[in-house]
């Protein structure tokens, strides 16, 4: 039995596999200890005690966002100690004079110079004493550091200085993490900003995963990378900045798998949840990318690249000192929640919004196990709508188009502003809050077709189930002229394929069930930045199409230059069957007044989502109600329903 566990800001969402049978559930999340409702769904759900638990997380992300990591000795090369410090010169809004920067992870004093130096040939120029690896013992044990961070000067190309340091700190029984393991490639901040927020997860992460290794100790525990990948809970100390994007990646994983099984192609994921919106798009595939930053820091690790703003059901509707309505950040995430939970919140959010306007049922919702209500949201309305001088009505209506707004700017950050068209691509819409706007956000865009999941209520958990065991290794290179030869770079794969293999090895996976997938960072020699490409006989081949197609341009005759090599490792897992719908009428349970307008209300049916049967067809306006989600069809859109339950809307 396999059980899919995704955490979210607002609900805990569960999908359970066993013996080809898909359960689903949800329950409200604990931020204080999100062990604690994953715990409390499993006993609900009476799997107490499940062969596999499939996790994606946000402790890693909460505790970096709120400062409330390890503390951490950094350890560096003498001279270079400020590194982390002065960062890049590139400053995110150029011309705002009160911008003020993060809270720092570490203090000056947090940080060590040792006195070592090696070149960018991987030279020895001054080793290092095993005096200063007794200063640095001392220093840890006196100041009671919870981790450690070691970068030191051009480590990628000879880390010889780095492993004695951790051989000579290991026994101290502290996490060490050094960036010859955690990022062996060049550019010195970035490696160090990587490693060093590594060494700040990862007690945290450890701590979090010995949780539940105790709670459920016959249980093996995997947990979701930001690359949409798996890894095994015990690597988590090595690896915990790979768990930053750990949620929506799964959600994307999920999104993509799902379109692969119906043929799709081109599509842009829209996971709208309690706290935020993610959004990615995916051509052929998802995009990755390796220069993800949070809040300044960089962490150059291979990640989906998925853009994320703070809009969701529990955003928090305000006006700012000048009068203008705003939607989010602030959101009122799972306590107190919205207003209409009943749970001591005043404020307004999208969720009471919603609600308000008809758009949302209380009897349907979360299906049925929680009682929201109406009148508490009409309170908080009206409330912020006398304030501003507004009818509630038409302040509810601002509200979802303010949040609406936002998506789509967010929708255009991955397409329009990559120079692709969005109306090539299907919206596969998902999270417990996404259909209310789907109709919405594709007519805004202009887009052709929307895709509903069937489980879209629980879509990130479902992707943990769809995904596979996923390593990555890298090593820094730099080649130039002739060297960038597949007979010359081959060699070099081979041996970091020898180092990765052996990495699998420990925790039990053999060559027989492993995929491999070889990749190369190249540029033409000058440039500042590089390209990755799969690595094969017409490489160089390849590099000069995707510039072309990436810039405008190519220069087939210019000498290149390569700088890095990687390797991802997978492992084969079966795959997850989807079940087909068993409804049998399309009859719609009620009718129900919904706002569409100013003054404008539309009588339309109510469709429960397990009713519909097999190739369905329905015009909105009308909702469709399941367990974990809602969809408003606009006026315009025709919908139908295909044999996995899926819904497919097009405007008319």
């Amino acid at each position: 039995m396999k059980v899919a566990v995704d955490t979210g800001g607002t609900f805990t969402d569960f999908v359970i596999e066993q013996e080809g049978r898909l359960v689903h559930y949800k329950v409200s999340s604990t931020p204080e200890d999100p062990a604690r409702a994953i715990l409390e769904g499993l006993e609900a759900l009476g799997f107490t005690s499940p062969t596999l638990l499939l996790h994606g997380t946000t402790v890693g992300t909460n505790a970096f966002l709120t400062r409330r990591g390890a503390r951490v000795l950094l350890i560096t090369t003498a001279g270079f100690e400020d590194v982390i410090f002065i960062g890049r010169q590139n400053r995110p809004k150029l011309f705002d004079f009160w911008v003020k920067k993060p809270p720092p992870l570490l203090s000056r004093r947090q940080v060590v110079g040792v006195s070592e130096r090696v070149n960018a040939q991987g030279e020895v120029l001054k080793a290092l004493s095993s005096e200063e690896i007794k200063l640095l013992r001392r220093l840890l044990q006196e100041k009671k550091f919870d981790s450690v961070a070691v970068s030191l000067l051009h480590s990628y190309a000879n880390p010889l200085h780095e492993k004695k340091i951790k051989k000579g700190l290991e026994d101290l029984g502290v996490p060490i993490s050094i960036s010859s393991e955690v990022l062996p490639e060049f550019r010195e901040f970035e490696r160090t900003s990587t490693t060093l927020v590594n060494a700040y997860l990862a007690p945290i992460m450890a701590r979090y995963v010995g949780h539940l290794n105790r709670a459920l100790p016959r249980t093996k525990i995997f947990l979701m990378q930001s690359s949409g990948g798996l890894m095994p809970g015990e690597a988590v100390g090595r690896r915990a900045a790979a768990t930053l994007l750990s949620g929506p990646a799964a959600g994307v994983q999920g999104a993509w798998t799902l379109a692969q099984l119906l043929g799709l192609k081109k599509i842009i994921t829209f996971d709208m949840g309690g706290t935020s919106t993610d959004v990615s798009l995916c051509d052929k595939g998802p995009i990755y990318t390796r220069q993800y930053q949070i809040e300044n820091y960089p962490v150059h690790l291979k990640m989906i690249d998925i853009h994320t703003i703070g809009a969701g059901g529990g955003s928090i509707a305000a006006f700012d000192r000048g009068g203008a309505l705003k939607v989010g950040p602030r959101s009122a995430g799972a306590s107190p929640g919205p207003a209409c939970y009943g749970r001591g919140g005043e404020e307004l959010t999208v969720t009471d919004a919603n609600l308000f306007l008809g758009r949302l049922l209380p009897h349907y919702f979360l299906g049925g196990r929680l009682k929201i209500q109406k009148e508490l949201s009409l309170r908080a309305l009206t409330r912020l709508a006398e304030k501003g001088h507004f009818h509630p009505e038409e302040l509810a209506l601002g509200v979802i188009e303010i949040v609406n707004n936002n998506m789509e700017q967010a929708v255009k950050k991955v397409s329009v502003e990559r120079g692709l068209d969005p109306k090539d691509f299907t919206l596969v819409c998902f999270g417990g809050a996404g259909g209310l706007h789907a109709t919405a956000l594709a007519r805004r865009l202009s887009l052709r077709q929307i895709l509903i999941p069937r489980l879209s209520g629980v879509l990130s958990a479902l992707g943990l189930l769809m995904a596979r065991p996923s390593f990555d290794f890298s090593r820094a290179v730099f080649l130039k002229d002739d060297q960038v030869a597949y007979e010359y770079l081959l060699p070099l794969f081979e041996d970091l394929l020898r180092q990765a293999m052996r990495e699998l090895a420990q925790y039990g996976y053999q060559p027989p069930e492993i995929e491999t997938l070889a990749e190369v960072d190249l540029r033409y020699q000058g440039q500042s930045y590089e390209l990755t490409i799969p690595f094969d006989p017409q490489f160089r081949e390849r590099f000069h199409e995707v510039h072309q197609r990436l810039y405008g341009y190519a220069l087939p005759l210019a000498p290149l230059e390569a700088v890095a090599i990687r390797v991802n490792l997978s492992v084969k897992v079966s795959g997850l069957e989807l079940p087909r719908i068993q409804g049998q009428h399309l009859l719609p349970r009620e009718t129900t007044e919904v706002t569409v307008s100013l003054h404008q209300k539309v009588v339309c049916p109510v469709y429960w989502w397990e009713d519909l049967p097999s190739e369905a067809e329905f015009s909105g306006p009308a909702l469709v109600v399941g367990p974990y989600a809602t969809i408003w069809i606009e006026p315009d859109w025709h919908t139908s329903v295909d044999t996995y339950g899926n819904l497919w809307l097009r405007p008319r």
